[in-house]
């Protein structure tokens, strides 16, 4: 255990929800859509349609027998041109369906599934397509399945949306509340968890009234709303629920073994109108905004579109785009080209000019701690990173390399610009193919 701390250490990274106020636009359906096959973590889906077929909206289009995985629909009405490679966000090729759309997005038929009891809850979220919207890209019917499904006693549904810029989840709080409590409610009763908590950061007043307000107008029992500090990484997994429950999650350790189950808001608030309607996940709402997006704004996204088409929505560029980010500043991860498309688990598309984006030169650590005082967990980043530049793979475990959530912190406070948190990344993936050939 490493965590020592009553309220576990957070940074001011800076807000800038410069979108908060916008409520949410619908993006036009575009010309051409590219649907991966890779949208969570697991296994990739085998594309059960081919050239020349027609689809609906909301056609299952991708699947997969494999255990960690989750169905692909289209997210428009259209004819599939073709099954494509194309090199992904992550560096690998991924297979792609590519769709032409017609224009009327012709919808599948679909009905509210019924739901009795407990496999039949986690049938129909995988049905959905539901991963992890915050980001994480789990399946979510795995993580509602756990083992110990009698020892969950808490859900915490995760609104507290620390990363700069992004403001997509506050605007499903603020549009779509009563799709999150019935979310919440559904959860709650097919995991028998006796508590629930909404946790949400303190610049974020609106939401806590909006949810306070609902809860006490329904009667709702046992579901609470759980003001947080407004400081980064307070909506990271392990940091949310230590500040929720006091308990303490290391790494490798799932929240399930603790009896808890944390669910992002945006993937509560999808589930709760998928279990009334019965339409799988499709689109996407959006944050788009940096200093080199013309109109900043919310967007309702089909799953699909290229970052390209997203960005002419808002305007196009009013600057020369230095750098695509799909996430947030601190964790998301830089593209290298806006042909890219979205994902399920994207929520925000951020794009800087070459003056927002400059990376300062690196200087000499002058030992100043801050690192070590920014980290969440105490962990030590300078130590870290001398370890992985000796190759010392013993000294990173014995720092306790694989507790790094790479969150950021360390490389954001560091008066010498180093890259802390890339190298406690690749120290990590050291260890993990050091243990990779001791099994061989």
């Amino acid at each position: 255990m490493i965590f020592r701390k009553k309220h576990l250490t957070s940074i001011d990274a800076g807000h800038y929800k410069n979108t908060a106020d916008q409520q949410t636009e619908v993006m036009p359906v575009p010309a051409v859509v590219k649907i991966s096959m890779s949208e969570n973590i697991g296994a990739p889906c085998k594309p059960l349609v081919k050239k020349g077929d027609y689809v609906k909206k909301g056609q299952l289009i991708g699947d997969t027998d494999a255990f960690l995985s989750v169905p692909i629909h289209s997210s428009v009405s259209g004819t599939v041109l073709g099954i494509e490679t194309m090199r992904s966000a992550m560096g690998g090729n991924d297979t792609y369906v590519v769709i032409e759309s017609d224009g009327k997005q012709e919808e599948e038929e679909t009905t509210a599934p019924v739901i009795e009891d407990q496999p039949a809850f986690i049938k129909a979220m995988r049905a959905s397509g539901l991963v992890g919207l915050g980001g994480a890209s789990f399946p979510s019917w795995v993580k509602f399945n756990p083992k110990n499904l009698v020892d969950i006693d808490t859900l915490i549904v995760n609104g507290a949306e620390c990363e700069p810029f992004i403001t997509s989840d506050h605007r499903t709080m603020l549009e779509d509340a009563q799709d999150v409590l019935d979310g919440a409610q559904a959860m709650m009763k097919w995991l028998q968890a006796e508590n629930g908590y909404i946790a949400i950061e303190n610049n974020k007043q609106n939401a806590i009234d909006k949810f306070n307000k609902m809860i006490v107008e329904q009667g709702i029992k046992n579901l609470h709303v759980f003001p947080l500090q407004a400081r980064y990484p307070k909506g990271a997994e392990r940091v949310l629920i230590y500040e929720v429950t006091g308990k303490q999650c290391d790494a490798g350790v799932l929240p399930a073994a603790l009896g808890v189950i944390v669910s992002n808001i945006t993937s509560t608030a999808f589930m709760g109108k998928y279990l009334k309607t019965g339409k799988p996940l499709t689109w996407k709402r959006l944050t788009v905004d940096g200093d080199a997006v013309a109109n900043p704004k919310n967007v309702l996204v089909p799953i699909g579109a290229s970052v390209h088409d997203v960005i002419e929505f808002c305007g196009g560029y009013k600057k020369e785009p230095r750098k695509i980010l799909m996430g947030g500043p601190m964790m998301g991860r830089a593209i290298y080209s806006d042909e890219q498309t979205i994902l399920k688990a994207n929520n925000a598309i951020l794009a800087f000019s070459a003056e927002q984006a400059a990376i300062p030169e690196e200087t000499a650590c002058i030992n100043c701690g801050r690192c070590h005082e920014a980290c969440p967990f105490d962990l030590l980043p300078t130590k870290f990173a001398d370890a992985y530049q000796h190759k010392d793979v013993q000294a990173l475990r014995d720092l306790q390399v694989m507790q790094c959530m790479e969150c950021g912190s360390c490389s954001y406070v560091c008066p010498a610009h180093r890259p802390l948190a890339f190298m406690n990344k690749l120290g990590k993936a050291m260890v993990k193919e050091a243990d990779k050939n001791a099994r061989k």
